[in-house]
């Protein structure tokens, strides 16, 4: 139980830096508009990086890498290996943690661009999507509470 208590104070504390320096990043970046006539580092790099997220291939391999990966780990977890009990028992939760992500992260983006596909902004698809990801923590800790699906 300590364990768990480590690992959620750990994966907290990374969300409230990663929002801070998101948060830092984006008030750093607000100027005038038409002050500066230099060409915007930021916007060439969120240039490129949606034409090469755009590319079916990009998403071909990410969907190869991801199903191979938690395939991998999944294997390990349940195979005899000659891997000690803990480090085995310790896979098998990342192959859960994965999968859950997955699914998780699905329902995320499914909430968001179809907020976003009705016309609605960036900002009304982060809250649908977030709520719809909430939705899925709040089903699975009545799922654990009901019938203790985890551990």
């Amino acid at each position: 139980m300590v364990s768990l208590t480590l690992l959620s104070t750990a994966l907290m504390g990374l969300l409230v830096t990663g929002t801070f320096l998101a948060v830092a990043r984006i008030g750093s970046q607000r100027t005038a508009p038409g002050t500066d006539g230099s060409p915007d580092r930021y916007a060439a790099v969120v240039g490129g990086l949606r034409d090469f997220v755009r590319q079916p291939v990009v998403w071909a391999v990410a969907f190869v890498a991801i199903t191979v990966g938690i395939g991998g780990v999944a294997l390990l977890a349940v195979g005899n290996f000659g891997l000690p009990e803990g480090l085995s028992g310790s896979l098998l939760g990342v192959a859960y943690a994965g999968v859950g992500l997955l699914v998780t992260g699905f329902v995320f983006l499914g909430a968001y661009f179809s907020a976003r596909g009705r016309g609605l902004g960036n900002a009304h698809g982060v809250a649908a999507g977030s709520f719809a990801a909430g939705l899925v923590f709040l089903v699975l800790i009545a799922a654990q509470l009901l019938v203790g699906v985890i551990g």
